[in-house]
């Protein structure tokens, strides 16, 4: 089976009007429903069942509280000088 214009017409046509790819296959004969698919997404026909998509929303940065203010450290207690 080739892929004739007035086959690419009727597969276009069925399409447009929102044929699933097995009805269109059915009634073209002689091709399967992956065929029909493969011969959509190679033409570049849209999407019939999807809706343009929308931008996800924007995910908000953590707010993060600020860090205390460290104090400097004590020095540590030096030994009591020998006598």
């Amino acid at each position: 089976m080739s892929w004739t214009d007035e086959r690419v017409e009727t597969l276009k046509r069925m399409w447009s009007e929102g044929q699933s790819a097995s009805a269109i296959a059915k009634e073209l004969g002689g091709v399967t429903r992956n065929a029909v698919i493969g011969k959509v997404h190679r033409l570049g026909l849209s999407n019939r069942n999807e809706e343009p998509e929308a931008s996800p929303a924007p995910v908000p940065e953590p707010v993060v509280a600020a860090a205390p203010e460290k104090k400097p450290a004590k020095p540590a207690p030096q030994p009591a000088p020998a006598a």
